[in-house]
């Protein structure tokens, strides 16, 4: 498997665990907003890059 397809799934992972993360804590009103705020963007930003990372790789065998 290639290397920048596995660095993206990687990210795509992270990005939403983060995201489930963020969701359960807003739904919970339990984690301060500025720390949610944070992780939500983190989290779109590795899930973006690792879905761009994915798609734009080309299999060479």
């Amino acid at each position: 498997m290639n290397l920048k397809r596995t660095f993206g799934t990687i990210l795509t992972v992270l990005g939403i665990v983060g995201l489930i993360y963020t969701g359960v804590q807003i739904i919970q009103h339990t984690g301060a907003a500025t720390t949610l705020i944070v992780i939500g963007v983190i989290s779109i930003i590795f899930f973006s890059t690792g879905i761009s990372l994915i798609k734009n790789t080309k299999d060479e065998a």
